[in-house]
């Protein structure tokens, strides 16, 4: 989920608000990015649990049936997962997607993450792309609220105020970082797989991997018919948890900037009836009023949320006041996330329809189905992204993409596909929020564009595997590399040119991410 996110200059911090001022205004440059955003605060030691109880059972040796046996298996059918599904099935396999809930999209659709964080560089350019870009365009156009095309990259004053407060202008620039209908991706996204003969299993929540020798065979899964078993010639895992990695027996990074609110959690919910523009005009030109409605919200709920704007006027994306101090993995602290993102649901919209103009006949038009997790465990893998990065416009041999850095004083950010291997398993890649990086990058690396972008490449990587009998981690980078091109991705000028040069005379280090970046 999209939020405040912390950068670190010379040897301090300071948030995304900070980093995402607009140079034209005071406030920050989005209604959702920065200024003011709640953020609800529960440290470990200001809550207790319920103690459990210690004692354990002793299940009954039982044999599982199996449900099906695939070329490639991918858990999770999330932003990563339905990408991986798509590219893999676009390559021929036979391709099994296995999702918990009714839908695909995962947080950008059930999470109600429908502000797709920006898609573009500082330039303009267009980065991430492939099958993340296929989504957008092929939305109706009645679903989607973006700029034009024309004025990706524009630092035209005028142009930037107006989309700074439709999520897509930051820094006085304007950026491809549209809302979305969440329905309707999630009827596209099914599409999608259709077309390429994916077979879709829902309501089927994945309890544990199959494992044998520290290879990965497949994964057992928990459904109303009980527990069935998956084999797979290769298994992806796009949980957001890393739930098949971390159960596999291999260690994963749990590390947090305590500062930074990446790792907060938060039930999103849309407001319907309202009048966006409305309330745009009212914060924009009474600047003493808003400020007044925003101490209200605060002294009735201490934690008071802004709107985001939707792809249409007549709703409100609220994904927030956020909520610290809870785990991701932890089902009481999940239930706790809810419930308290409930209370200040309501809460939000009985002072909206008070006193907010715009939001007189407001109503709750829906509460996430999905709880908003931002973070809970990283892979740790072959290559990792990390802060020194940043700077250093350092392009990795085995790249499968570009993000667009937090700042414009930033170069883009190389996306290295060994970042998507785990260390000390095989057979299994990983794709999404928890690929390898570092607590800063993950800010990032952990947004809806780029989890399509990693699950691309991992469902390309996993057709090449099980096709060759290769392990992942030896896979031919090249040949990852010329598919997501071929899928219609985009990678660095430099990998695109490496690209054209003979087979023969090609280095050893792209044929696969064990070579020396």
């Amino acid at each position: 989920m999209s939020s405040d996110k912390p950068e670190e200059v010379g040897g301090g911090s300071v948030r995304q608000a900070e980093i995402f001022r607009d140079r034209s205004s005071s406030q920050t440059c989005s209604e959702g990015v920065g200024a003011e955003q709640g953020l609800e605060l529960f440290s470990e030691a200001g809550r207790t649990r319920r103690a459990r109880p210690s004692k354990t059972f002793t299940e009954p040796t039982r044999e599982i049936p199996v449900f099906g046996e695939t070329d490639v298996l991918v858990v999770g059918g999330g932003p990563a997962g339905t990408a991986a599904a798509i590219a893999a099935g676009r390559l021929g396999a036979d391709v099994l997607l296995v999702e918990r809930y009714n839908h695909l999209g995962g947080l950008s659709t059930g999470g109600l993450v429908i502000w797709i964080d920006r898609m573009t560089d500082w330039s303009g350019q267009h980065v991430i792309r492939g099958i993340a870009e296929e989504l957008m365009d092929r939305l109706p156009k009645d679903a989607i609220q973006g700029p034009p095309r024309r004025d990706w990259g524009s630092r035209d004053a005028a142009t930037a105020v107006y989309w700074a407060q439709r999520t897509s202008a930051y820094h006085g620039i304007v950026t491809w970082a549209p809302t979305i209908d969440p329905e309707a991706l999630k009827t596209l996204s099914l599409r999608m797989l259709r077309e390429v003969d994916v077979r879709l299993l829902l309501h089927a929540w994945c309890a544990a991997p199959i494992v044998e020798n520290g290879v990965v065979r497949g994964a057992i899964f928990e459904s109303k018919e009980g527990r069935h078993a998956v084999f797979a010639k290769v298994v992806i895992d796009t949980t957001g948890d890393a739930d098949l990695i971390a159960k596999s027996g291999v260690a994963c990074e749990t590390d947090i900037d305590a500062s930074d609110i990446h790792h907060c959690i938060n039930t999103a919910f849309l407001l319907g009836g309202v009048d966006m523009e409305r309330w745009l005009t009212f914060r924009r030109e009474q600047p003493d009023a808003f400020a007044a409605f925003m101490a209200f919200g605060r002294k009735k709920l201490k934690f008071f949320e802004k709107p985001f704007v939707s792809w249409r006027n007549d709703v409100a994306l609220f994904m927030g006041p956020r909520l610290s101090g809870y785990s991701a993995i932890d089902v009481e602290d999940l239930t706790a996330v809810d419930l308290r993102s409930r209370e200040l649901t309501v809460g939000h919209l009985e002072a909206y329809r008070a006193a907010a103009p715009g939001f007189e006949n407001a109503f709750l038009m829906l509460g996430a189905p999905q709880i908003g997790v931002r973070h809970s465990r990283r892979l740790i893998g072959a290559r990792k992204v990390t802060r020194e990065q940043w700077s250093t416009a350092q392009v990795w041999d085995d790249e499968i993409g570009v993000s667009p850095s937090l700042s414009p004083k930033f170069p883009n950010i190389s996306v290295p596909y060994g970042a998507l291997v785990p260390n000390g398993i095989e057979n299994i890649i990983g794709a999404g929020r928890h690929i390898a990086c570092d607590a800063s990058s993950h800010t990032f690396l952990r947004e809806i564009p780029q989890c399509w972008l990693t699950g691309q490449a991992a469902g390309i990587a996993a057709v090449l595997a099980a096709d060759s009998g290769l392990r992942l981690r030896d896979v031919e980078i090249i040949a990852i590399q010329r598919e997501l091109l071929r899928q219609g991705a985009y990678l660095s000028p430099a990998i695109e040119a490496g690209l054209q040069t003979p087979p023969r005379a090609e280095s050893a280090k792209h044929r696969a991410v064990g070579g020396e970046s």
